[in-house]
């Protein structure tokens, strides 16, 4: 052991097993979310019906108000937006990741992450990113006919470097999305029903997160408090840098920020995992 210890004083020889680990877990998940591949596919293009009826929305939004701009968005613009945020909604939007969380506390399943060497959170991740890679797969097809059936609403692609900062964008967006709803689920260690806080808290995120329509349609006091909350990189800042709506020298300092925001919620999931299985009891399951 102490020859183990002074040849390899970081551990570094056990990181191969434990990223074969969890990649044999996500290889798992992929091949659990293609075996009904039809019923995926049939579930991913429902969700394009609702867009139909918000376009038209806001066609008549624009229509009534006589004007052709709105807050610094042209009708093909918000247009564009709402096409956006559904791919950015398709990254960080992780549905009943908190509510099985919460579940699996409730009806003492949590004991086999305890028993095992597997971690729930990064077994979680690595759930979830096989979902996320299967739902992508599947609908790149459908998202590409429509988004070239839409292609007059865009101005055109961005630059190179614009491009790289909008696909950073994504992938911390689906960091923030995946830890922050992990944090929720842990509230389970203290609350025995979380379905309603957890609808709330959803319902608020949806909003805050620019989901419905650009935070920029606000009144300037509450662009400014929502821009500052971690919410809107889950919908609105992905849009906004593809649609040149973020200053190129803000860029680097934004996705700073959004990082930051990735590592405090990844601190707090630790945490809340660590002090609530300190008062965890192991009823059930």
């Amino acid at each position: 052991m102490l020859v183990r210890e002074e040849t390899d004083p970081w551990g570094l020889a056990v990181w191969p097993r434990i990223a074969r680990k969890y990649f044999n877990i996500y290889r798992t998940s992929l091949m659990e979310r293609v075996t009904y591949r039809g019923d995926f596919f049939l579930r991913s293009i429902l969700r394009f019906l609702p867009l139909i009826t918000t376009i038209l929305l806001w066609r008549a939004v624009y229509a009534g108000s006589g004007k052709t701009t709105l807050s610094g968005f042209a009708y093909n613009e918000m247009i564009a937006y709402l096409l956006l945020v559904h791919v950015s909604r398709m990254f960080s939007s992780m549905p009943g990741l908190a509510t099985n969380i919460a579940r699996t506390i409730r009806e003492g399943e949590l004991k086999k992450y305890l028993l095992q060497p597997v971690d729930m959170i990064g077994f979680l991740l690595s759930y979830r990113i096989a979902h996320k890679s299967a739902y992508i797969v599947t609908v790149s097809l459908p998202y590409g006919l429509l988004f070239f059936v839409c292609r007059g609403y865009f101005p055109g692609w961005p630059d190179p470097t614009t491009m790289v900062a909008y696909v950073l964008a994504l992938i911390l967006g689906f960091f923030i999305g995946f830890f922050f709803e992990c944090s929720m689920g842990m509230v389970g260690f203290w609350m025995l029903e979380v379905s309603s806080l957890l609808y709330i808290v959803n319902t608020m995120n949806f909003f805050l997160s620019g989901h419905m329509f650009p935070l920029d349609l606000l009144p300037g006091f509450w662009v400014a408090v929502l821009k500052a909350l971690p919410f809107h990189y889950m919908a609105y800042f992905p849009a906004a840098i593809f649609l040149g709506k973020v200053n190129p020298d803000d860029l680097p300092r934004a996705l700073a920020i959004e990082f930051l925001w990735v590592i405090i919620f990844v601190v707090m999931a630790r945490c809340l995992f660590r002090f609530g299985v300190k008062r965890y009891s192991a009823y059930g399951g």
